[in-house]
């Protein structure tokens, strides 16, 4: 509905608001900013970069999201961190997903293999040991878990198919980061193709379940341009005046925590994304108490974590500020 010069009389003013006025006995005046973001007409959505009118009062915490699954309790990216979160209560974990030598999607956060498996002993002589030299068959048989512990000796590093499957049976959602895309030409289409074909592309999934993220602002861009029904998010900071231009592509801006403010979380709020909502603020990486009240208390709407019971306990309750 466009909005009605001030100027306009009681009777039309009523016409306009038809059964609303049983509801409503004061109107607020729309502000200026939300004057400009209102649709020229019946049925047209704002334009994306607009302003976003102001919130109603939240009264969701900010939403806990387990960084390469419970990462503080098992092996992170593996099988072991997602169950883990699903035996804590938590829904949303986070990933990393590369590729193989052969072409395999595989869940693990550094471009190499060293920190977090067994491959300088099992593969001595084949330094550096980036995942981009070594085949899924190759590091499927590597240990995964033993770094982090005896009792998680024998883990292995799961495909992204493993991965969703695993999702799926723990009825999970996923924001799924794309790790160095530079490194693995085509991978935004092929990580897509993956999603499509263990059923993640649905209009279920895309609504509720599924974030695709990158620091690589081309890759989120070609994720968007690939599939406009996904809801994707910049990892970074950028600067307020920048905002507009992300938000042709990407519904969230994931800062670390170190630069939330109340004022730069406002700032992204104010804008309208690709889906015409309100950017989303998603931080990372909070693992203790007072920083997770800090970042809530400043209204961001996700919070990632290693320790994502800590962060859940931490805001349990306490709504979102809105500006």
């Amino acid at each position: 509905m466009s909005i009605r010069p001030l100027t306009a009389t009681a009777t039309t003013a009523g016409a306009l608001l038809g059964m609303s006025a049983l509801f409503l006995t004061v109107a607020p005046t729309a502000s200026a900013a939300e004057r400009a973001a209102a649709p020229t007409r019946p049925g047209q959505a704002p334009a994306v970069g607009a302003a976003a009118p102001a919130a109603p009062a939240s009264h969701r915490p900010a939403l806990p999201v387990g960084h390469r699954g419970a990462s503080a309790y098992a092996p992170e990216n593996t099988l072991a961190a997602v169950d883990k979160a699903r035996q804590l209560g938590i829904e949303w974990v986070e990933n990393d997903v590369q590729r193989t030598k052969d072409g395999e999607l595989i869940v693990m956060h550094d471009t190499t293999l060293s920190r977090t498996t067994d491959v300088e002993q099992r593969f001595p002589d084949r330094a550096p040991w980036k995942i981009a030299d070594f085949t899924a068959k190759e590091i499927k048989s590597l240990d995964a878990g033993s770094w982090f512990g005896k009792e998680f000796e024998g883990e292995r590093v799961p495909t992204l198919d493993e991965y969703l499957s695993r999702l799926n049976r723990n009825r999970q959602e996923l924001l799924l980061e794309l790790k160095s895309p530079d490194l693995y030409p085509g991978i935004e289409r092929q990580t897509l193709d993956t999603l499509s074909r263990k059923g993640w592309l649905n209009r279920h999934h895309t609504k509720n379940k599924l974030i695709i993220q990158s620091f690589d602002a081309k890759a989120v861009e070609k994720v968007h341009q690939d599939r406009p029904d996904v809801k994707t998010g910049f990892l970074g900071t950028p600067k307020v005046s920048e905002l507009k231009s992300y938000a042709k592509f990407a519904d969230q801006i994931n800062p670390a925590y170190g630069d939330v403010s109340k004022e730069y979380v406002d700032a992204a709020h104010d804008v309208r994304g690709p889906h015409h909502r309100r950017l989303e603020v998603f931080t990372w990486t909070v693992n203790d108490a007072e920083t997770a009240k800090k970042v809530a208390g400043a209204g961001v709407d996700g919070i990632i974590s290693n320790k994502p019971d800590v962060v859940r306990d931490a805001v349990k309750g306490a709504a979102a500020p809105t500006s």
